[in-house]
């Protein structure tokens, strides 16, 4: 069950923010094996000055159009999942809705199973 947190500048339209949204789930679909109906997903524009990063950390050039994507999930995917996955979500991204792969920033945060509740107060993947 990933929970994907999105954060950006603010201005940007609906469909800009429900593209972004659906190119990232599509890329967990393909590379990560998520049900297809499992999407929960915040998207959280910010003012001028309430996204801060650095424009050139290791050496790639980031614009005031990034977008930060946080995804929190299960532990167990390999290293070249994860590898598949950013390079699927920067390359649907730029497709649509057109961001630079520059300014795609993906930070994966693997939990236990044990650590969600779906509802009704229950630890429903618990073992």
């Amino acid at each position: 069950m990933p929970l994907v947190r999105v954060s950006l500048r603010e201005g940007e339209s609906p469909s800009y923010l429900s593209a972004i949204g659906e190119s990232i789930h599509q890329a967990m679909l393909e590379t990560i094996s998520v049900p297809k109906d499992d999407r929960f997903q915040i998207i959280t524009e910010h003012p001028a000055g309430g996204v801060i990063y650095d424009p050139n950390y290791l050496g790639i050039g980031r614009t005031d159009r990034i977008v930060i994507i946080q995804i929190t999930l299960n532990l167990g995917r390999t290293v070249d999942q994860k590898r598949a996955l950013y390079k699927a979500i920067a390359d649907r991204l730029a497709r649509d809705p057109g961001i630079r792969r520059e300014d795609v920033f993906v930070n994966l945060v693997e939990v236990p199973k044990e650590n969600w509740s779906f509802g009704n107060g229950e630890a429903q993947y618990a073992k």
